[in-house]
């Protein structure tokens, strides 16, 4: 399951990174909203109600790529520990996370998966 849930967080990061990417367009700047529109630097659109402008704005591709490099040092410091051929076994002879030591896969990693529970491919059991 640990290698499944891992696999599959890394996929999506790659996913967000990619539609995140294709937004940027030439990388003009950082998009805002002004009331009812958003400025997506290479247009603006309004109509919209102004928290969902807000909420739009907020998704910047370049915040957006930010996130996700976070969420990828925090997947690469919380590594799968195995019990198995582990010259000092863990105490409870268990797998655990070589970050924090808490049982496979821990909280973070859990916490990281969570948003996705609703991806098809999402690994039951995690």
């Amino acid at each position: 399951m640990s290698e499944a849930l891992v696999t599959f967080l890394k996929a999506r990061l790659d996913d967000e990174t990619e539609l995140a990417r294709r937004c940027d367009g030439d990388g003009c700047g950082r998009w805002s909203a002004h009331g009812d529109t958003v400025d997506f630097c290479e247009v603006e659109i309004s109509g919209f109600p102004p928290a969902i402008a807000l909420h739009l704005a907020l998704h910047d591709p370049a915040r957006v790529l930010r996130e996700i490099e976070a969420k990828r040092r925090v997947l690469a410091r919380h590594v799968l520990s195995p019990a198995v051929g582990d010259p000092e076994l863990p105490w409870e002879d268990r797998d655990d996370c070589q970050f924090d030591g808490d049982p496979w896969p821990c909280g973070d990693l859990l916490d990281l998966a969570s948003p996705y529970v609703d991806h098809p491919d999402f690994p039951r059991g995690a």
